[in-house]
């Protein structure tokens, strides 16, 4: 028998709980993964999903496209990806220190500024303490010049020495080092994007071109009134959560207890829904709350087909996406190559409310050929004439975007599926 459903509001108890299905598709239409776009996408389509995900996280790895537009891509199909860098150069979103290195609305910026003394441990910020530390002088040249002549990229300045036998951000040159000092320091923000490569400036030019404009008062806030609105937002955007989870989105520290929600269920901020198979409460949004009864009425209904990037917010929590979709999904691309299970690139394949399985896929962009190198299916899934033809749609889809258009597919687990979306490739 299923449990019921409490709002904290006397109407509230005639709600059945959510089925671990029904949970999936709450999770997914907060994230804007349940169905497709259904409509021409627009540059306004590139603000509202970082809105709804609250923060996008950036990683420059380009083996396909990278993570920051594959994300969006899944979202809104075929977008021009000039469109986020346009967004970040008119001041519509903004770069930070957030679950890592994000892209975050530029309303947010006040909010993680005042939170940034709360992210004292991240190697980012221990780093630049260190250089501010030992390169003081340097770092203050620096800071100098683009005071008095303007934005910088690292290219701007000659090459330096750098430490002998360094790796990661010891091996980078001192003037780069002193950039992402500054800007994990709050003086310096990245004010556009030159090639992906960033571009820095003060703060308070950053600050000046914000839409919305910056709202100072905003950093008012105390720590706890911080860390309750990043709660809340993460509460917002996972659509339907365990407390175990929440502080992983923002990196929250210490981790988010039963006990530190109970106040926002008593507010009514969010609601506490019971889940089956869950041995814990399950927590939604008020915003939510239309699509919490729509869930438990079986009203939603996953009909999206799309490749994620191995950084998007549906699977970059380990313990969330097995819980969520029994998918144990590990980012390999930082695992020594002996020691990978599926592959350096590996993109998890959402299909109609599941994960299904994940391909090794790379972009060859002179030849204009996106290449599957072996494609796995989760065990126990169907292999239907609709999987077939929805999944060779989306990884069409996906090449094309990326003007890869040639689709080479060279194997597959099982090995007569890659069969099937050859065929169906050639008849598209």
């Amino acid at each position: 028998m299923k449990s019921s459903l409490s709002l904290h509001q006397p109407s509230a108890n005639s709600f059945p709980g959510l089925s671990i299905q029904q949970a999936r598709c709450l999770q997914l239409v907060a994230q804007g993964l349940l169905k497709p776009l259904g409509k021409r996408t627009r540059r306004e389509d590139v603000v509202t999903a970082i809105e709804r995900m609250r923060l996008l996280q950036i990683d420059s790895i380009h083996v396909i496209a990278r993570s920051p537009y594959m994300v969006l891509h899944s979202r809104l199909g075929a977008y021009d990806p000039q469109w986020l860098d346009d967004a970040l150069e008119q001041g519509r979103i903004v770069e930070c220190w957030a679950h890592e290195a994000c892209f975050v609305p530029a309303s947010d910026i006040a909010l993680h500024r005042d939170w940034r003394s709360q992210r004292g441990m991240h190697w980012a910020y221990k780093n630049a303490e260190r250089m501010q530390r030992e390169h003081r002088v340097g770092m203050d040249d620096v800071l100098a010049h683009i005071r008095a002549k303007g934005a910088v990229r690292t290219a701007d300045f000659t090459e330096g020495e750098r430490p002998s036998g360094a790796s990661g951000w010891w091996s980078w040159k001192p003037e780069k080092r002193w950039l992402e000092a500054w800007f994990a320091l709050g003086e310096l923000m990245v004010t556009r994007r030159e090639r992906f490569q960033r571009v820095y400036d003060l703060a308070e030019r950053v600050l000046e071109k914000l839409d919305p404009p910056f709202d100072a008062a905003a950093s008012a806030l105390d720590h706890p009134s911080l860390r309750r609105r990043f709660i809340l937002d993460a509460v917002r955007a996972l659509g339907v959560t365990q407390a175990r989870w929440i502080a992983d989105y923002y990196r929250l520290k210490p981790a988010v207890t039963e006990r530190e929600l109970a106040p926002l269920c008593a507010e009514g901020e969010i609601i506490e829904v019971r889940v089956d198979g869950w041995p814990v409460a399950g927590y939604v949004h008020r915003d939510h709350a239309s699509s919490l009864e729509q869930a438990s009425r079986g009203r939603l209904r996953a009909s999206h087909t799309a490749l994620l990037s191995p950084f998007d917010p549906l699977v970059w929590d380990r313990a969330r996406a097995l819980a969520m979709f029994d998918f144990e999904y590990t980012i390999e691309c930082y695992t020594p190559p002996a020691k990978r299970t599926y592959g350096y690139y590996v993109l998890p394949i959402l299909h109609r409310g599941k994960l299904i399985g994940r391909l090794d896929a790379k972009a060859h962009r002179a030849e204009e050929m996106f290449e599957v190198k072996v494609l796995y299916l989760e065990p126990g899934v169907e292999v239907d004439e609709r999987l077939v033809d929805e999944l060779a749609e989306a990884i069409q889809l996906t090449a094309r975007w990326h003007a890869t258009p040639k689709v080479r597919i060279a194997r597959s687990r099982p090995a007569g599926f890659a069969a099937a979306l050859r065929r169906r490739l050639a008849g598209a």
